[in-house]
């Protein structure tokens, strides 16, 4: 190996080392968050607040992220119902937002073809429906003996003894699958 090239290679190795130490102690910049919305009961205690970060909606609650969403209108939506949940429980509350944070929601109604209230009904309607949905499931499956109905079958040709199946009780399963001819 020439004298150049170990030099060369040194003077490499030294400007790597020198860009990772100054990448280090340098981090890139944190994009800046900006507040739009809070919802404070009488004692000036945050319940929940909305950000705008890295073009997103931020929602948290309870000091935790509760969601994120590109939609100002449905972040907006929701932290009105929490506002209209703890005036209904008897909690004062003040909930203030930004023009910024309006207009994006507004405007996003509007892309829709309706106006932000009729929107936020919408979404509201669809949030009620998936929780009874939830609630419906966690029904079902909190049923004993329920949970996915399935049987002992004896004369299954996969072994001697049985194997486990699903009950062709449950119509969504049986189009799927043969069954054999005794389930119970």
């Amino acid at each position: 190996m020439s004298t150049d090239s170990k030099l060369r290679r040194d003077a490499r190795k030294r400007a790597t080392e020198r860009a990772r130490n100054q990448a280090a102690a340098n981090p890139a910049p944190v994009s800046p968050i900006e507040p739009h919305a809070e919802l404070r009961d009488q004692q000036r205690t945050l319940l929940a607040g909305i950000v705008r970060r890295d073009g997103e909606w931020v929602l948290g609650m309870d000091g935790r992220i509760a969601g994120e969403s590109t939609s100002a209108a449905q972040v907006l939506a929701l932290i009105m119902r929490a506002a209209e949940l703890h005036e209904r429980q008897g909690t004062p509350v003040r909930l203030t937002y930004s023009d910024a944070l309006k207009d994006a929601a507004h405007a996003e109604a509007a892309a829709d073809g309706m106006e932000f209230e009729r929107r936020q009904a919408a979404l509201l309607r669809v949030h009620v429906q998936h929780r009874q949905r939830q609630d419906r499931e966690d029904q079902r499956h909190a049923q004993p003996g329920q949970e996915d109905r399935q049987h002992r079958s004896y004369d299954s040709p996969a072994t001697a003894e049985g194997s486990l199946h699903r009950c062709p009780c449950d119509p969504a399963k049986a189009a799927s699958q043969a069954w054999p001819r005794r389930c119970h």
